[in-house]
């Protein structure tokens, strides 16, 4: 009984403490305003149509997902490029560049507020979603080159070198043979940059002064006012903004296990 205890009464904490939140949300979206009940009826949708229809958010919507996936695919690309790059060579001073990939891990992301508004003001890219894709791509390539490159070591070398010896070149030998094997860690890595991108509010509030180019973050700070809030709405519009995340996570949660697991392994 006592095993029983430790070993349930802690996940059931964990649990509630997980889960209440999420069901405070969709109430709060369900349920009609002014109402005190406990469970989302009678069930209203007047909430969502607010948010999405008058407070804007499929524009917000539609850019989020625009810039998450030019993100996700830019950063796949060249993590890709990275990753086989240290996986399979050896160059001087290797071990200190994976060194000071990890270290920028540890820089906050407000720290490069002021170098990347001005590197974006001179090219002339403020208020322009190209911004905020450049800034998300480099804040999260060094992380998924690593991820990337446990990946690559993961594919037997033997493979790639028999290609070879029946007449690839390197390239067409990575892209028949190991480019196959890294699926796992295609979907990881452009997961995280999925992710990462679309719950990103640092960079989309600074780079970003036009409505119609803001993303779901910034717009969720739209139902927040001065003196009132409008709880109905935020919690409509953090429902509409968790929904892609969910999707993911629900779909590729094995592989960012992988992910997760896979740089520290063989890094």
């Amino acid at each position: 009984m006592n095993r029983i205890l430790r070993l349930f009464l802690p996940l059931a904490l964990y649990l509630v403490f997980t889960v209440v939140p999420f069901y405070w949300m969709l109430l709060f979206a369900l349920r009609p305003a002014g109402s005190t009940s406990l469970l989302p009826w009678p069930l209203t949708f007047d909430h969502f149509d607010t948010v999405w229809n008058g407070m804007g958010f499929r524009v917000y919507f539609q850019n989020s997902v625009w810039i998450a996936l030019l993100t996700l695919v830019f950063v796949t690309f060249f993590a890709l490029m990275g990753g086989y790059a240290l996986a399979r060579f050896r160059f001087r001073g290797q071990r200190a560049f994976l060194l000071a990939l990890l270290c920028t891990q540890f820089v906050p992301g407000a720290m490069m507020l002021i170098p990347l508004f001005n590197i974006f003001q001179t090219f002339d890219l403020i208020n322009s979603r190209w911004s905020l894709i450049i800034a998300e791509t480099t804040f999260q390539l060094p992380l998924a080159m690593i991820l990337m490159s446990g990946f690559v070591k993961n594919v037997p070398v033997e493979l790639e070198e028999s290609a070879m010896v029946d007449g690839c070149g390197r390239v067409r030998a990575f892209l028949a043979v190991v480019l196959p094997l890294l699926r796992p860690g295609i979907v990881a890595v452009g997961s995280f940059a999925f992710i990462g991108s679309w719950n990103n509010f640092l960079f989309a509030l600074m780079f970003l002064n036009d409505p119609e180019l803001q993303t779901v973050p910034v717009g969720l700070q739209t139902t927040i006012g001065e003196n009132t809030v409008d709880f109905g709405a935020l919690a409509a519009g953090g429902v509409v903004a968790a929904v892609p995340v969910v999707l993911v996570f629900a779909f590729v949660q094995k592989y960012l296990v992988q992910g997760m697991s896979a740089g520290a392994v063989k890094g």
